[in-house]
């Protein structure tokens, strides 16, 4: 059974990821969250640390837990009832969590969008949609049709994509931005997109896309974020030789 000491393969992570130079979200905190005893003989990928993932990579028999949304968001909470049983498995199971938010979004190999780009069958992509001092998504020119685009996003995501057709039937700019940046359509209009791909938005989304003259296409917060914990993981488990796993757990959101 190879070991790979925990520390190597977070400082890893970090480099790789330029966590240290991407901004983000104050709750984010990128890199690694929670120790183990110190080594690492099985990864695994998710989406999100919750109770139910936890509960997932150990029966995966794993010892650190990749993920793009970490364990802590809001002001710190007392460690009782859910939230103590979430920390009381971590320690008993000797499970690690290394979570890479903006990071993960913003890697030009390994991220969401770059993932989900390659997915979709577009190439030569430009940065793209600026949030907490750095580009963390990519546009693209490529012609295709409105309907077709639909087609290849259910094939990528395995979901079909909510859609505002506000723009014209061929897209010819289009932007990708994984995740919640449904709020931000002035943003990606404003960047020179025709077409602009994310996760998920707000009601009132759609009347502005209308008036935006831009087509939306909503596939998916956890859809569109599977991606990037799929890739990274697969890279260190080719540079570490581990194994690894992804651990499903969709949200429909």
């Amino acid at each position: 059974m190879t070991k790979v000491p925990l520390s190597k393969i977070a400082a890893h992570c970090d480099k790789i990821l330029r966590t240290a130079a991407i901004g983000d979200y104050d709750g984010a905190v990128n890199g690694l969250q929670v120790n183990n005893s110190g080594s690492v003989t099985r990864l695994a990928a998710a989406v999100d640390a919750s109770l139910a993932t936890v509960k997932l990579a150990i029966a995966a028999k794993a010892d650190l837990l990749i993920v793009h949304h970490g364990l802590f968001w809001s002001k710190p909470q007392p460690w009782t009832g859910k939230k103590y049983e979430l920390i009381k498995l971590l320690v008993e199971n000797n499970l690690a969590v290394y979570s890479s938010h903006l990071p993960l979004d913003a890697h030009p190999r390994l991220g969401n969008n770059a993932r989900l780009a390659a997915a979709l069958g577009l190439r030569q992509w430009q940065p793209f949609f600026s949030s907490h001092g750095q580009h963390i998504g990519l546009k693209v020119q490529a012609k295709i049709s409105r309907s077709e685009l639909v087609q290849r996003l259910e094939r990528a995501t395995g979901v079909k994509p909510k859609i505002i057709p506000g723009g014209k039937a061929t897209c010819q700019r289009i932007g990708i931005v994984t995740g919640g940046a449904g709020g931000e359509l002035k943003q990606a209009a404003a960047e020179g997109v025709d077409t602009f791909i994310t996760g998920e938005g707000p009601h009132w989304t759609y009347a502005l896309a209308e008036e935006l003259g831009l087509n939306v296409f909503y596939a998916g917060h956890y859809a569109t974020e599977t991606f990037g914990v799929k890739a990274l993981a697969s890279a260190l488990a080719q540079s570490f030789q581990l194994p690894w796993v992804f651990l499903d757990h969709p949200t429909g959101l």
